[in-house]
């Protein structure tokens, strides 16, 4: 049977609970995994954490071969590929992967400058980084297939689509780049992305304000970022604020310079295909839509495979650098005042916005743009309103120089390495504005 005629098939009567079933049942299984926190003993959290802590709690051996297994092709295969000959940028990412790989040999056989092994260095991120990252990417990516496989994801983004114009300045169709950024991952995101922008449904800015706007870290690590800083009990809170934060955020961004002189041509000169308006009942257009996916989506086996070795691809790609970085950027803000100075000319406005710790903060906002994970080492024993910032602010920045910017940099979308930092600051700036209010609201 053709897809058009499997599609076809959900305007039937006779079909459509069968649809209807698959698509609810299948999405309830993935909200639930993501989204539901279970409390087992004196434990509460989302089952996909559950799961985590207690392969990592029961073969904490196991776990340290697997993370460096994992490491070591994902370093490897960046010299391997010829890649780094492609531009200064690539060759840099190639070495800090390289270096990924010689620290995770170091960090599993223990061997290496006492310096290194201090537990906030060493220690701190593989144990509590690296490793519930690598754990979490590929089981997270396993649940994942219920969210974006069976409709879910085009119910959302046909509700979404009356809003993404006048907001956000992009077509309807990027909400399911929005929404999948979160479910999914960044550099999914970006693969979608950067498919439509070459098939001419975006045009350059619209690529370019999703590219970096709407493809942040996904739901399975920002949970890394709430249990790094104990945030767990708050994690509906901290998602839900974390999710409107970056779109609020894009919104912004969207409107001033780089993003907003970008041009509105197509890929290539293509002449384009814009969205064309849609009329009819939204809740009956958005639940057609998602029964049409349901009933053209692969068996669940084969995409729980083909999730599973995006999944195992992504964290081969993101720990050596990772790793790298993170103990780079750490030795260089424990030893060195060079973070500090970098991030004096924040120091006004977190006074201005009333925050405690204005040094603190700036120094955790100058590391963010570096790598999400390490404002989280320095933010550990802070009070929970900065710690709720600072976590905010590593999610809705969107880009960082450990993973998602070469991702962004490795698409067909004009975007130069000037302009991306020039928009990461941008969304540092306005982000911290946005969120501190809201976090003296809620606690």
């Amino acid at each position: 049977m053709s897809v058009q005629e499997q599609v076809i098939q959900t305007r039937d009567p006779s079909t459509i609970p069968k649809l209807v079933t698959k698509l609810v049942g299948y999405s309830a299984i993935g909200i639930v995994m993501f989204f539901l926190p279970v409390t087992i003993g004196v434990k509460t959290t989302i089952p996909i954490d559950h799961i985590v802590t207690g392969l990592r709690e029961s073969f904490p051996g196991a776990s340290a071969i697997y993370t460096l297994l994992v490491i070591l092709p994902g370093g490897a295969y960046g010299l391997k590929s010829g890649k780094w000959r492609s531009s200064l940028t690539d060759l840099a990412f190639t070495v800090l992967k390289l270096v990924g790989m010689v620290l995770g040999l170091m960090a599993f056989f223990k061997a290496g400058p006492s310096w290194l092994f201090e537990p906030d260095m060493l220690p701190f991120f593989f144990n509590r980084i690296v490793m519930p990252i690598g754990l979490i990417i590929p089981i997270g990516s396993v649940f994942l297939a219920f969210l974006i496989n069976y409709g879910l994801l085009e119910l959302v983004g046909v509700i979404m689509r009356p809003v993404m114009k006048p907001i956000f300045r992009t077509p309807g169709r990027s909400a399911i780049d929005a929404v999948g950024s979160f479910v999914g991952s960044y550099s999914i995101a970006l693969l979608i992305t950067n498919g439509v922008y070459r098939e001419g449904k975006y045009n350059t800015r619209e690529a370019a304000i999703i590219a970096t706007g709407f493809s942040t870290v996904s739901a399975t690590f920002m949970v890394i970022v709430a249990k790094t800083l104990d945030l767990m009990e708050h994690w509906l809170t901290f998602f839900w604020v974390s999710l409107i934060l970056t779109f609020a955020v894009t919104a912004v961004t969207a409107r001033i310079w780089p993003l907003s002189k970008k041009p509105l041509t197509y890929h290539n000169g293509m002449e384009g295909s814009p969205e064309s308006a849609e009329k009819g009942n939204l809740i009956r257009r958005a639940l057609y839509e998602g029964m049409d996916a349901a009933a053209v989506a692969p068996g669940l086996l084969s995409s729980v495979k083909e999730n599973l070795k995006n999944g195992f691809v992504m964290a081969m790609g993101v720990l050596p650098t990772v790793l790298a970085i993170g103990i780079l950027g750490s030795y260089l803000a424990k030893y060195t005042a060079i973070f500090d100075w970098l991030g004096m000319p924040f120091i006004p406005l977190i006074r201005l916005l009333g925050l405690p710790d204005a040094s603190l903060i700036a120094k955790s906002l100058v590391l963010n743009i570096a790598d999400m994970s390490l404002p989280l080492l320095i933010m550990q024993e802070s009070a929970l309103i900065p710690k709720f910032i600072i976590a905010n602010i590593s999610i809705s920045t969107v880009l960082f120089l450990s993973a998602s910017i070469p991702c962004v940099l490795s698409t067909d979308i004009p975007l130069s390495f000037k302009e991306i930092m020039i928009i990461a600051l941008e969304r540092t700036i306005i982000g911290l504005i946005l969120i501190t209010p809201v976090a003296y609201l809620l606690f």
